[in-house]
């Protein structure tokens, strides 16, 4: 092998590594690229999931009202069921009282 044939033989070989990183480097563009439909399903993707988080956010707050309403309510129905158990507390106290009264009454005549 002279030196132009190897010259010749680099050359070809540099020529065909060339070629492939070429190749190599199109098939990882064409793989990789980001199209237009990609990048509007990702903005359609995007506003729904803020839609999605500003819903959750109203459901919290809903939550926390509605939470409060009822704790609220629920306080006030402890409330009067003590002030019904006192009410009925004094009312058996009171019947006690006149059967005992009406029963010495009864017993004086």
């Amino acid at each position: 092998m002279n030196r132009t044939e190897f010259i010749i033989a680099t050359a070809a070989v540099l020529f065909v590594a060339f070629c492939l990183g070429w190749f190599a480097s199109w098939l990882v563009n064409r793989f990789t690229r980001v199209t237009k439909a990609e990048i509007g399903e990702l903005d359609r993707m995007a506003q729904a999931l803020h839609e999605a988080e500003e819903t959750r956010d109203q459901a919290i707050i809903y939550l926390q009202q509605r939470e409060a309403e009822m704790s609220n309510q629920l306080h006030q129905t402890e409330a009067e069921l003590r002030a019904a158990m006192d009410g009925l507390r004094e009312a058996r106290h009171e019947a006690e009282e006149l059967r005992t009264y009406i029963e010495r009454h009864n017993v004086g005549v």
